[in-house]
């Protein structure tokens, strides 16, 4: 550990250190005059002795300390290297405990690779979080010279595309696999068609698409009526399907969280940037989405006719229009064996601990140390 100061300048303050002890000098101790007979005896004008003293040394001392540790807090004091350089072992949730209780050793800081990096000890993290992100963050944090170990399941949730590169070589120890989680398939969205009466025939389009997200046995949960028709209020997913400006009820609906897929010919408020979310063969952007208050707005930059877009017509339309309307996250498992951490980045600069805290501290003690010697003094003179 080195103590250093990032601020020397502020011990300047120490001049004030002279403050109090002329003011300690030149005002003496209060004392009261006593006449009695004997004073006529002696001589009226004496000459007295003056000496350099200093009254109240206690109170003078406690204003000291306060000063100096005020003009030492001033300087910024902090103490590099001070991090706790012990082996560390972070824990992946699903780790399975035979793999675990292998690698740790006994002095070891065993945490979670759980945001925060919680103890081992607490309560087991829900979700095991974007753990590349966490991995990165913990080589960041910790001094270059602590040795890590990793300990994850045999397959990884909340990764990335590539492989975590670390300033330190890392121990990479992988469990045994845990029971892939039974999880079953979102159910497809349900679609409200309102459309004007030139744009009858593009509702067989998605009439179809919305058939084809279920079971040949089971009903597709479709709405199609006319524009003039409200939208239900538990409606998610609108095709609007009518020229000019889309109705303030309908815009309403879109800000507080729906989501709408427009012909060419409708106009709707977008807000910020739109991005393509469906492209044809030549990568020609079919349809662009953008905000509009908690909701999303899909526009189609074509009419709504094979000869316009042929992808209509194709069998994997049913499959672009769910993924415009309900996006599916990309997956984001691998194998632990595959996505062993690399070397290779540069270390980071630790930050040093500050001291200022503990300064801060010591001077609220310090100032009432010297309110108390002070409210002593005034009762001890007073009359």
């Amino acid at each position: 550990m080195n103590p250093a100061l990032l601020l020397p300048a502020g011990l300047a303050a120490l001049l004030a250190l002279a403050i109090p002890i002329v003011i300690h000098i030149a005002r003496r101790t209060e004392s009261r005059t006593i006449d009695f007979a004997a004073l006529r005896w002696l001589d009226p004008q004496p000459k007295p002795r003056r000496s350099l003293t200093i009254d109240e040394r206690l109170l003078l001392a406690a204003r000291l300390l306060l000063l100096a540790l005020m003009a030492l807090w001033l300087a910024a004091p902090v103490v590099w290297n001070a991090a706790d350089d012990r082996p560390v072992v972070a824990i992946a949730p699903g780790a399975d405990a035979a793999t675990i209780a292998a690698a740790t050793e006994e002095g070891d800081r065993v945490v979670w690779l759980a945001p925060g990096f919680p103890e081992h000890g607490a309560l087991t993290p829900a979700a095991p979080g974007d753990v590349a992100s966490l991995i990165r963050q913990l080589d960041a944090e910790l001094p270059p010279g602590a040795p890590v170990k990793l300990v994850v399941p045999g397959t990884l949730d909340g990764v990335d595309a590539e492989r975590p590169k670390l300033s330190r070589r890392v121990g990479w120890t992988v469990g045994a696999e845990a029971p892939a989680a039974q999880v079953g398939s979102p159910a497809p969205p349900s679609l409200t068609v309102r459309f004007a009466p030139e744009a009858g025939e593009a509702v067989r389009y998605f009439r179809a698409a919305a058939t084809a997200w279920i079971a040949a046995d089971v009903a597709p949960t479709f709405n199609a009526e006319p524009v003039d028709r409200a939208v239900p209020n538990s409606a998610r997913h609108l095709i609007w399907l009518a020229s000019g400006p889309v109705p303030v009820p309908v815009e309403r609906w879109v800000r507080n969280g729906g989501v709408i897929l427009t012909a060419l010919e409708a106009r709707i408020p977008v807000e910020g940037e739109t991005v393509p979310v469906w492209r044809g063969t030549a990568g020609e952007p079919l349809a662009v989405a953008g905000r509009l208050g908690r909701g999303r707005v899909i526009r189609l930059t074509r009419a709504l006719e094979p000869a316009a877009i042929p992808q209509l017509v194709e069998p994997d339309f049913p499959d672009a229009l769910l993924a415009m309307l309900d996006p599916r996250p990309a997956p984001g498992r691998v194998a632990a064996v595959d996505h062993a951490p690399l070397t290779g980045a540069a270390p980071y600069d630790q930050p040093p601990l500050d001291l200022r805290p503990w300064l801060a501290l010591l001077i609220a003690v310090a100032f009432a140390g010297e309110r108390w010697l002070a409210m002593r003094r005034q009762r001890a003179v007073a009359p």
